[in-house]
């Protein structure tokens, strides 16, 4: 495919969707901005996470790569197009990539979110 390069190893991605990952990584949410603070620079117990990465054409709000992780926040755009969430986690668990969705109202308690991750990690079997 011309234009694209590989980002998670075995796909490749069209330029045009690595340009929206670029946008939205620039754009984020303030729950977005919340995590990434607690993830970014390996800070959650060393693993590494990617912003906004493409998987399978569709793009997630956070990856780790180790553990087969995707993280979405929800808001509350999601509660009306939970059909099309569902199956683009199943498109992305075909992969082998566990996808944990977190509603952004949770982010109050952010503690209670890393730990939720941590479990999630630990649950990978890659800690």
């Amino acid at each position: 495919m011309a234009g694209s390069r590989k980002i998670v190893r075995g796909q490749s991605v069209a330029s045009e969707k690595l340009a929206l990952a670029k946008k939205l990584r620039h754009e984020m949410t303030p729950a977005e901005r919340a995590l990434w603070i607690a993830l970014r620079r390996n800070g959650l117990d060393g693993f590494h996470f990617r912003r906004h990465q493409v998987i399978e054409g569709f793009i997630v709000d956070f990856y780790c790569d180790a553990a087969k992780l995707a993280i979405e926040l929800d808001g509350r755009v999601h509660e009306e197009r939970w059909k099309y969430d569902e199956s683009r986690d199943n498109a992305i668990s075909l992969r082998g990539v566990r996808v944990l969705r977190i509603s952004n109202d949770a982010m109050k308690d952010s503690e209670a979110v890393i730990d939720c991750i941590r479990e999630a990690l630990r649950a990978s079997g890659r800690t």
